[in-house]
């Protein structure tokens, strides 16, 4: 595990003391919001969009993911934060995907909506970079030991004895009671790398949808095999997760990834009008 990528150490100027570090999860999503960027901007471009319009569409999709993951985060712990209102709201964590997807789905329709383009033209761009940027979160999640699965003897097992929070014994009897530790022993466990599974993925599901852009023949077809293509990898690779199943046997992740194949098929054959916004032609 690497939390850390560079320590710059105790720096004092006019008095004041300041120990700045660059974050391992940090710099990844730095890396996911530049690399969607970079893509979104190259396709606005081909479109005759100029790249302010990629910056407005990227900043939106932080904003609101960010807010809407915190408020999917705090739902989902709304026991703790009863108990401890400003310390959950903000605490460090929280920065839960599916929250995030609501959240910056919201924000991003805002701008399209004001620079008056088709909703459906826009989703189709930005879906390859959903699950881009979904992946290479996850290569920040694998760094700094979060996220990871239920505990395992597979030969590809994990151990994050520093982990957020740390793969030991002691930590999945308090912390996750429900997660069954028969055959395993005291100490620090290895378990299934979820994060490295997503990856794999993830990175799948951005090539196939990045490649078809170019093919799509009914406008928002694209984003809506998103939903279900992501859906889909989601609501497997829970089983292997720690989250509580609460719901007939799912987690709550399982259930929301249920509702994103629903809407995707739904919207696949029955696909949204086409006559709202402005859709540019493509430069020569």
């Amino acid at each position: 595990m690497f939390p850390v990528i560079y320590d710059f150490g105790d720096i004092n100027i006019f008095g004041f003391s300041f120990h700045p570090v660059i974050n391992s999860y940090g710099f990844m999503l730095m890396v996911a919001f530049y690399s969607c960027y970079y893509f979104l901007n190259k396709d606005l471009k081909r479109l005759g969009h100029s790249s302010s319009l990629a910056g407005d569409i990227i900043f939106a999709a932080a904003v609101g993911g960010i807010i809407g993951s915190r408020i999917y985060f705090l739902l989902e712990n709304f026991d703790q934060f009863i108990l401890d209102p400003v310390g959950m709201i903000f605490s460090g964590g929280g920065l839960v995907f599916l929250g995030g997807l609501l959240g910056g789905l919201l924000a991003v329709t805002y701008v399209i909506k004001k620079n008056d383009l088709r909703w459906t033209l826009v989703a189709d761009l930005v879906a390859p970079l959903l699950i881009l940027g979904y992946a290479i979160g996850r290569v920040g999640c694998l760094l700094v030991g979060d996220d990871y699965g239920l505990p395992t003897n597979l030969p590809w097992g994990i151990a994050f004895p520093n982990g957020i929070p740390p793969s030991t014994y002691s930590i999945f009897e308090s912390r996750y009671p429900w997660v069954d530790l028969t055959g395993f022993s005291p100490g620090v466990l290895k378990v299934h790398p979820t994060q490295i599974y997503e990856i794999v993925l993830g990175g799948g599901i951005f090539y196939y949808l990045y490649q078809k852009r170019m093919s799509v023949q009914t406008q928002g077809s694209l984003f809506f095999t998103y939903l279900i293509l992501a859906g889909s990898e989601r609501f497997m690779v829970e089983f292997l997760r720690i989250n509580q199943k609460y719901v007939i046997g799912l987690s709550g992740a399982q259930v929301i990834s249920l509702l994103m194949i629903s809407i995707g098929l739904w919207f696949l054959y029955n696909p949204l009008s086409q006559s709202k916004g402005h859709a540019p032609k493509e430069n020569q």
